[in-house]
């Protein structure tokens, strides 16, 4: 039987690579930066936004200094989803694309429409709702809203102010999990009003802290909100820079993050 022959294969000497001249790396260090400024760009155009909490108007949900991830296009995309108030922009379109219609209890971010300011609250009302507050206690439809009582203490506002709250839990017509609210009374200015009835193409917003809001119940307040001034649905608490001192008899909020609204 013959033997079989291998032949040693010959080394393949390897290529010589010329090292890059300064400004050949530097141009390739800013290709890559730019390219992924462009898709961060795009991405916090088209998908999602980020937003710091100012107040305590959504307490207990939203803590200031909370930063939040909002899904714009829970609700579709408007001109008031724009970023860097690229929304001012004359011959914009107003209207949404992909349109959808929000669900009671979501908390949103929107654009108040008679001061142009940005605000995050939660939605009451939708199109054709009857709302009244009572003594307090909100009505939807003719019917009040059940809450139920979980706790009562004393905070600090980042503002200095102690201030007693009593915590409700309360949970809207077709809104998956209960949320927590603060009333620190049922006869405050806003406590007692007339029926709201909330017109087609626009919500009606309120706080979760209830007697610490400007919210749609407000004279001065955001009014109707039209569905094209939402800018998306706050979705993720990411995290927050917030530091509670603790004080005998005052509740302060645990850190906290990534913790879905």
């Amino acid at each position: 039987m013959p033997s079989l022959m291998f032949k040693r294969a010959k080394s393949i000497p390897k290529a010589e690579v010329e090292p890059k001249s300064l400004k050949g790396r530097i141009v390739e260090e800013l290709t890559f930066f730019s390219g992924l400024a462009v898709v961060l760009l795009s991405m916090m155009t088209f998908v999602w936004g980020h937003f710091k909490i100012p107040s305590e108007s959504m307490l207990p949900t939203l803590e200031v200094g909370d930063h939040i991830y909002v899904s714009k296009f829970a609700y579709g995309f408007s001109r008031h989803s724009l970023p860097f108030g690229l929304h001012a922009i004359p011959g914009l379109p107003d209207g949404k694309f992909m349109d959808s219609l929000p669900t009671r209890g979501d908390v949103a971010v929107f654009r108040n429409p008679k001061s142009g300011m940005i605000m995050i609250k939660r939605i009451v009302g939708l199109p054709g709702d009857k709302i009244q507050i009572n003594r307090g206690r909100l009505t939807l439809n003719g019917k009040e809203i059940a809450r139920a009582p979980v706790d009562n203490y004393l905070y600090r506002e980042h503002k200095g102010r102690k201030v007693g709250v009593d915590v409700y839990t309360e949970q809207l017509p077709g809104q998956k999990d209960v949320h927590y609210i603060y009333e620190q009374t049922d006869q405050g200015p806003l406590d007692n009003t007339g029926v709201f009835t909330v017109p087609a193409g626009a919500v009606f917003f309120m706080g979760d802290n209830r007697d610490n809001s400007t919210d749609s119940r407000d004279p001065n307040g955001p009014g109707f909100v039209p569905l094209d001034h939402l800018m998306g649905r706050a979705d993720l608490m990411m995290f927050s820079f917030k530091q509670c001192d603790k004080e005998e008899g005052l509740r302060c909020p645990p850190k906290r993050f990534m913790q879905k609204l």
